[in-house]
């Protein structure tokens, strides 16, 4: 019976003791075990500036974006420079989940509708599961709703609802490479079931190419080029869209400030309709403002769905 109890009071005393090392190598084992680290904020907001970015609106947030593009700085002062003319696109882009987005938008250019729904099919990522690059997709359509008598003044054709239509297939190929620089490559088909002249294809293939470098912790200066292939349009007419900008962040806004040549801030606008020569002065300046709510708060994400 003594031996009994002397035994239990022993392992009563030492048991935290054995409890401690227990939990110390637990601790170890868990360190050795290699986590997944995923690239985050390679641009400040869902667009670079016309382009969409590998970024994604987070889940369940909703955000408001106004996108608006002066006339040519080459009008002189009659029209101040270009501050008496201005197109305007109003949006509202949404993270469905981590991984898709959409959105909705009308353009004053052309009274076009459009919208798009955008996909990740890979995000880059480190650690556990090594991953050099992100990839994403964005297919997008628009609509002009101008009246029939202004379009044939163009076209010269009598219009069925389905010549008022364009389709954008698009793929986000990007990379991450460090705190400061982002630059992605967006090889792009936009169809269009109507065209000015039989002589050029309705369907155009472009290739963009765009990035960000981080100035500060709430600035950064970014650009995006698209070169469209020879006789898709009429290069006598339309011209490659380049735009420069700066980012800045306040809060729960992000101001982004460029120049461009292009009036459009549509995919079928901003890469096959774009008739400002730059080396002419035909240079819009413009912004895009940028506001999110939160609509719903996300589910916990499990890094295994990737």
């Amino acid at each position: 019976m003594k031996n009994a109890l002397l035994i239990s009071l022993l392992v009563f005393l030492f048991s935290p003791l054995f409890a401690q090392d227990d939990d110390d190598m637990l601790s170890l084992i868990e360190g050795d075990e290699e986590t997944i680290e995923y690239a985050t904020a390679s641009f400040k907001t869902n667009r670079i500036i016309h382009s969409h970015s590998l970024e994604n609106t987070a889940e369940g947030v909703l955000d408001f974006k106004i996108q608006h593009r002066f006339g040519f700085v080459n009008t002189g002062f009659y029209d101040m420079f270009g501050l008496d003319n201005a197109q305007v696109r109003i949006g509202l882009d949404y993270g469905i989940n981590e991984h898709i987005q959409v959105g909705v938008a009308r353009s004053g250019f052309q009274k076009t509708y459009d919208g798009y729904i955008k996909a990740k099919l890979l995000r880059q990522s480190s650690g556990a599961r090594v991953m050099p690059v992100s990839l994403s997709y964005v297919g997008a359509t628009s609509v002009t709703t101008l009246r029939e008598d202004i379009l044939a003044q163009s076209f010269q054709e009598n219009f069925a609802l389905r010549h008022r239509f364009s389709y954008v297939h698009q793929f986000i190929l990007g990379r991450k490479f460090s705190d400061r620089l982002t630059f992605q490559v967006m090889p792009t088909v936009v169809h269009r079931n109507l065209i000015e002249s039989s002589e050029f294809e309705n369907t155009v293939i472009a290739f963009g190419g765009g990035g960000r470098f981080k100035v500060t912790k709430r600035t950064a200066l970014t650009g995006e080029y698209y070169y469209v292939m020879p006789n898709h349009i009429d290069q006598d007419r339309y011209n490659n869209s380049v735009s420069l900008g700066v980012d800045i962040e306040t809060g729960g806004h992000v101001f982004q400030l460029h120049v461009t040549n292009s009036t459009a801030m549509f995919e079928n606008g901003f890469i096959t309709q774009t008739t400002g020569n730059p080396l002419d002065g035909d240079i819009h300046f413009g912004f895009n403002i940028s506001r999110v709510f939160t609509i719903k708060k996300p589910r916990d994400f499990d890094d295994s769905d990737w």
